[in-house]
């Protein structure tokens, strides 16, 4: 039994797919757009979504494709009235994991179901960070500074919890792009500077000790 984000603007299709994976034993929540969607995905672990490719303000693949650049593991169902081959294949590349056309019958979600959550990833339930007052809990994506809550972009929340699994270690640049924007990055841009940047104005800006530090020719490090 597991917990699955339904994305579905039709009010008719949501209620109906809703009803019958609650009958199956599974629990639903339900999105009626990409933005709420987003929304919920950052906050909650999916094993499973099933994603509306026609939605009032993004369409599913740029959603699919957002979801996979902010390393949301969730397996993806996109529905869709569309049964062209090119869609399903723009839709396969942008992250989704199966398609299946509208009208479908019941029994055929289901089993399109079964089949993804099998191979699900496991959600894992990563344990809250902590250096001297700051805490990030990975979870809830919440970060607090002596109690002041901070909000950061996706981005910027991945970074400062790469820095805070490596409390103490002096990181490179190059290790920060590479986990933060992928390999294929280039080494020369400035992207890293610019984000530490933004994060010292959210976090060390008000306090009274500054927590990420610049190690000349060597790159940075979180920490007292």
């Amino acid at each position: 039994m597991a917990k699955i984000l339904l994305v579905e603007d039709d009010p008719r299709i949501a209620s109906f797919v809703n009803r019958g994976l609650k009958a199956e034993g599974h629990t639903l929540d339900i999105a009626g757009d990409g933005a709420s969607a987003m929304a919920m995905m950052r906050k909650s672990d999916y094993p499973l979504v099933i994603l509306d490719r026609m939605l009032p303000d993004f369409d599913g693949v740029t959603i699919c494709r957002q979801m996979r650049t902010e390393a949301i593991a969730s397996r993806v169902l996109m529905l869709t009235a569309r049964d062209d081959l090119g869609d399903k294949i723009e839709g396969l590349n942008a992250g989704a994991d199966d398609y299946l056309t509208k009208p479908f019958a019941f029994d055929e979600l289901v089993a399109r179901v079964e089949a993804l959550l099998r191979r699900a990833p496991d959600i894992r339930f990563d344990p809250v960070l902590q250096v001297d007052n700051l805490v990030l809990d990975p979870t809830t994506r919440q970060v607090t500074r002596g109690g002041r809550n901070i909000d950061l972009t996706p981005k910027e929340f991945a970074l400062l919890r790469y820095l805070m699994e490596h409390s103490g270690a002096v990181l490179s640049r190059t290790q920060i792009l590479n986990n933060n924007w992928g390999y294929g990055f280039d080494t020369g841009s400035k992207i890293v500077d610019v984000y530490i940047r933004y994060l010292r104005a959210k976090i060390d800006d008000t306090a009274e000790t500054p927590l990420i530090h610049t190690v000349r020719g060597a790159g940075y490090r979180i920490g007292n």
